[in-house]
């Protein structure tokens, strides 16, 4: 039996295309501004949040008469307003890797604002089943011993099932269907991989709610990895957060929340 972490890839981020963005803010009259924003990602936010009032400098709407400066006092504004609506303009791309069905299922209980993809098991043929083992299993010696023991056999029935059908003498039609039987007697905590794409207002929730200690134990782990990765990369729209560790795990949180 394998035991395995679940593993964040972050594969992608909202671009600005440079050229477009000049000729709206040569159009709107202010062909020179710019921002310190640290990615596109937050100058977007930045941009789709000041084109709402048309605040990117002073005296572009009559009403209003100073405009806070800089990315980080910008969001930091949007944030403790709540005007969240601007952060689902930033759109990120993850692939969640070696995490099981078990943490999945949680996942996808998050909808708005997320797009899914995820492996395909009537495809990908099981031989081993790696997956994540929680703490109070593995330090327990006794219940270690039956969890591996069980595992270990399942492996074994789905090696035998896929000999028993011959499965590799088959045309890929034909392999899918019996793989697709042979998948159902593999556990809930199989390991898999699946992708997982959200805007940046969904997955301030997320982390929230998900690295939260209620939460189950596999899913906090990944998300306290998710947070270290956004909160370097994206700092301004994160910066609020706190961060307490319960039960080695960290757990994110913030006085802003459903921004």
């Amino acid at each position: 039996m394998e035991i395995v972490e679940p593993k964040v890839f972050l594969i992608g981020e909202t671009r600005i295309i440079e050229e477009n963005l000049k000729s709206y803010l040569e159009h709107l009259g202010v062909p020179d501004w710019n921002t310190d924003a640290s990615s596109d990602s937050e100058k977007i936010i930045e941009i789709m949040g000041r084109l709402c009032y048309r605040s990117f400098e002073p005296g572009l709407n009559p009403n209003v008469t100073k405009v806070r400066q800089g990315n980080k006092s910008y969001l930091q504004h949007i944030i403790e307003v709540g005007h969240g609506s601007v952060l689902e303009h930033a759109y990120l791309n993850f692939i969640f890797a070696d995490v099981s069905r078990v943490l999945t299922h949680e996942l996808v209980r998050h909808r708005a604002g997320v797009a899914i993809s995820q492996e395909s098991l009537r495809f990908v043929r099981l031989e081993t089943l790696p997956m994540y083992i929680p703490l109070h299993i593995r330090e327990h010696e006794k219940g270690m011993e039956i969890f591996a023991k069980t595992i270990e056999e399942l492996e074994k029935l789905q090696k035998e099932l896929a000999e028993i059908f011959e499965l590799d003498k088959h045309p890929f039609e034909t392999k899918k269907k019996i793989t697709s039987g042979i998948r159902r007697i593999a556990p809930m905590g199989v390991a898999t991989t699946i992708g997982w794409s959200c805007n940046l207002r969904t997955l301030r929730h997320v982390i929230e709610q998900r690295t939260d200690p209620s939460a189950e134990e596999e899913i906090r782990v990944l998300f306290a990895q998710v947070f270290n990765i956004v909160k370097d990369r994206y700092p301004n729209v994160f910066a609020d957060y706190e961060v307490e560790i319960v039960d080695n795990i960290p757990w994110v949180k913030t006085k802003n929340k459903k921004v």
